[in-house]
């Protein structure tokens, strides 16, 4: 059995340094990796990156992590994510990773994500070059995820998991104000884990929304958010991969 802790939106400053360390020193005796969804500053700044590269750094098992839209809003991601990696992490954006654990090898395939919204209720890429190029960001994301999944499906990897901070599903943002789920995600991320597959997808963004929804495809997702899970991280347990069929996640 694989142990997976997440959280997301920890939305980390110089004000809350080291909130979170005493719980993360834990994570050794509970799980095996820990995966980050996104937001984990408030506002995209060095300075708070360096906060969370402190509250991650040597924590005994692997971190590996998302940026969400505040690690953006500073326009300096890609020095908040060359923080994290200095202090161990490893940041995905249309990338995916292999992570030995005991016998087993764990593969997580990352990216943001972005909105649009779901079927039935979703932006088209149509009209305005702004409103074409919303569409397009969001499916350039769907479409590095999918790559990801497929790359880790090639290694052979016992289980696979898709690390978003946008949501892929509207059921895990019930809570949240029917007007803003454009903003909270897409479907198109859904499409890209159904084609590809996964044992399980994790995201946070939505911190009203609700932790459990499933993939039309029967992928499990959870919104690990931490206003939505209430404490420092979960833990989800995963049953290893068969090599003659994939059995299904207890998470």
């Amino acid at each position: 059995m694989i142990r997976i802790a997440a959280v997301g939106d920890i939305h980390l400053s110089p004000e809350t340094r080291g909130v979170l360390r005493p719980a993360f020193d834990t994570l050794p005796a509970c799980a095996d990796l820990l995966l980050l969804a996104g937001d984990l500053t408030r506002h995209g700044t060095v300075e708070e990156a360096r906060v969370v590269a402190d509250e991650i750094r040597d924590l005994g098992v692997p971190v590996v992590a998302v940026l969400g839209n505040h690690d953006h809003h500073d326009d300096r991601q890609d020095e908040v994510t060359a923080v994290l990696r200095d202090a161990g992490a490893t940041v995905l954006e249309g990338e995916s990773t292999v992570v030995p654990v005991g016998g087993a090898r764990v593969g997580v395939a990352g990216t943001k994500g972005f909105g649009g919204g779901f079927v039935g209720a979703s932006a088209g890429e149509f009209g305005e070059p702004v409103m074409k190029e919303f569409v397009r960001v969001s499916r350039r994301c769907a479409d590095g995820l999918r790559a990801a999944l497929d790359d880790l499906a090639r290694q052979d990897c016992d289980v696979r998991i898709a690390l978003t901070h946008y949501s892929p599903v509207p059921e895990t943002l019930a809570g949240e104000p029917l007007e803003i789920y454009p903003f909270l995600g897409s479907y198109l991320l859904a499409e890209a884990i159904d084609t590809a597959g996964a044992d399980l997808a994790v995201h946070g963004h939505a911190h009203a929304g609700t932790e459990h929804g499933m993939t039309t495809g029967g992928v499990k997702v959870r919104n690990v958010a931490q206003p939505v899970i209430g404490r420092a991280f979960h833990v989800y347990h995963l049953p290893v991969r068969s090599r003659v069929g994939a059995e299904a996640p207890t998470a």
